[in-house]
């Protein structure tokens, strides 16, 4: 299942080193019982008594589990966590890499390599051996735990035992303590490691969104592949001292600690999908020329996040009738900060902040862990249904208001104009704040450009669709021929195999549907143009085409989605 191309035969494979896969006939007894669970393993690796023979039941161990390595590592891991951090120098005789070495190594011609709990593995081999498409690749030059976290098969004994075959080396110490030196003048020197699988927009401040295919290989996103959208230079924040105000309220201002939201409010989690304005701007920039970073259909996301309600804070720190009276919004700022000391900062309505339906969150956890440094470690407000852009990550202050936020990325960003208008004549003020998103959906399986073979028959389409404001989705329409004619396809609220999330109550579908349709192939064709439209349950539909929706800065791009693949003869 992780990272590879698809390999057509094993014949392609070279001499394997008799050194690296001494551990041959143990593995394959553990292969032939996996096997057994398998009529059509069984019936392809049946001939397992020679060494030809052994590389079938590796691959089609791959194959039946969707492994893509490893093991050895865990009694030496054992040994090395007593001090806290690997001691590679004097645990191993292997060479010591760095960090920058190992992300040298990330084609078949420069070889694969990839790091695994401070170990270096040369996998160049094994990437023919995986049948699990082209996947595997994806991890070159960098981490597989963050894969693993997609297909938790991989964390089995047998499976580890067949990367530590491919181990050349350790991760330096200094690599693992993350102590390489760095330049302390430039502010993004703080910043934490990101997968180098990520596909980057710009690299200071961070942005980046995973490949695609992998986005929707889960349905709740992790934390390593969800896209990273930040404005500034990543706060680093002592959670110990950390401190969040909370202003604009009777009383006077409230001061809460980490430890103070965690003992003192009730816990809540809520799924949400997270989408920055400009996802899908790319699609707009092929029309005309927009301003902003050159988004993909990856720059969204869904988890699960867990902290306290916005509203029990508000209530806590003296929100009442009287105050009701004249509130109109909730400001956030973050502590990430520019040059002059302005923080990221946004607003929503009063309205959304404090309904209890509204389900707004200052979260300090995502997907049941610390919420990560990119994602706004140790405290983030999540809002539901609304923006990226007002979800403001490392919050610090918290104001009830009679106006809106004065921030820049309030009242100068994120807002939408028409077609016609351009930088000469745009005025900031005309235009309300972005706040619930519009319907959305795209094909995320097969990439535009992709080739099918005609001998399939059939085409299996996968994507997501989302709506803003807590509408569900009720439907996404697939169209083999550019919209002449559609199909119907299957959408879930889960992982395949597992239980769905509940069914959320009216208004607070929060969390987006993933889709998957499979049709035969349509007989002649050389070229399909297969597009998607979502609709929800207020029956909002997609438009179907760019030019109407266009807009300087490339936001709000949610027109269908449209990807060309080829029908080869095979």
């Amino acid at each position: 299942m992780l990272l590879l191309r698809r390999c057509h035969s094993l014949t392609r494979l070279g001499p394997v080193s008799t050194q690296r896969f001494q551990a041959a006939p143990t593995f394959a007894s553990r292969a032939a019982g996996l096997c057994s669970s398998s009529g059509e393993d069984q019936r392809s690796y049946q001939h397992a008594n020679n060494v030809a023979s052994w590389k079938r039941i590796v691959a089609g161990l791959l194959t039946g589990t969707g492994a893509v390595l490893t093991y050895g590592l865990l009694h030496q891991e054992v040994e090395r966590a007593d001090a806290g951090l690997p001691t590679t120098e004097k645990s191993s005789s292997l060479p010591v890499f760095s960090h920058d070495e190992v992300t040298k190594h990330r084609s078949l011609e420069d070889g694969v390599w990839v790091t695994y709990k401070g170990g270096v593995y040369d996998i160049t081999e094994f990437v023919a051996m995986h049948p699990g498409g082209n996947k595997i690749l994806l991890a070159a030059g960098g981490a597989l735990e963050p894969f693993w976290a997609l297909y938790a098969v991989h964390h089995q004994e047998h499976v580890l035992e067949i990367l530590s075959q491919y181990k050349v080396g350790e991760l330096s110490v200094e690599d693992l303590k993350k102590e390489d030196d760095v330049e302390m003048s430039d502010p993004y020197s703080s910043d934490p490691e990101r997968h180098p699988v990520l596909r980057v927009n710009c690299k200071k401040p961070f942005n980046a969104e995973p490949p695609p295919e992998i986005l929707t290989e889960s349905y709740i996103t992790p934390h390593a592949f969800f896209f990273k959208r930040n404005h500034l230079p990543v706060p680093q924040v002592d959670p110990a001292s950390y401190r969040l105000e909370v202003e604009g309220l009777p009383g006077g201002a409230l001061t809460l600690s980490l430890e103070d939201l965690k003992t003192r409010f009730p816990k809540h989690t809520v799924t949400a999908t997270l989408q920055c304005a400009g996802n899908r701007r790319s699609d707009m920039n092929k029309v005309k020329e927009v301003k902003g970073l050159n988004w993909g259909i990856s720059a969204i996301g869904n988890a699960k996040w867990s902290g306290v309600k916005l509203r029990d804070v508000l209530l806590a720190a003296g929100f009442g009738p009287e105050v009701a009276s004249w509130a109109r919004h909730v400001h956030f700022e973050g502590l990430d900060k520019d040059v002059t000391g302005t923080a990221y900062g946004a607003s929503i309505p009063i309205n959304k902040a404090i309904s209890e339906e509204g389900d707004v969150l200052l979260v300090y956890e995502m997907n049941g862990e610390d919420i990560p440094p990119d994602h706004g470690f140790p405290v983030r407000v999540v809002v539901p249904g609304v923006v990226g852009a007002r979800n403001v990550k490392w919050l610090g202050r918290i104001v009830v208001s009679a106006e809106e936020s004065s921030s820049h990325w309030q009242q100068q960003d994120y807002k939408g104009f028409s077609p016609g208008t351009d930088w000469s004549k745009v005025d900031a003020k005309s235009a309300p704040a972005i706040q619930e998103l519009p319907v959305q959906s795209a094909i995320t399986v097969p990439a535009d450009g992709a080739v099918v073979d005609r001998s399939d028959e059939t085409l299996t389409v996968k994507g997501y669709a989302w709506s803003g404001g807590g509408r569900e989705v009720v439907r996404v329409d697939v169209s083999l021929d550019g919209g002449k004619t559609w199909q119907v396809a299957q959408l879930r609220s889960g992982d395949e195999g597992q239980p769905a999330e509940p069914a959320p109550p009216p208004g607070r579908a929060w969390a987006w549907k993933l889709w998957e349709l499979t049709a035969p192939l349509p007989p002649e064709a050389e070229e399909l143009e297969i597009t998607c439209k979502a609709v929800d349950n207020s029956y909002n539909v997609q438009p179907d085409t760019i030019p109407p929706i266009w807009n300087l800065r490339g936001l709000l791009s949610n027109a269908w989605h449209r990807v060309k693949v080829r029908v080869s003869e095979g």
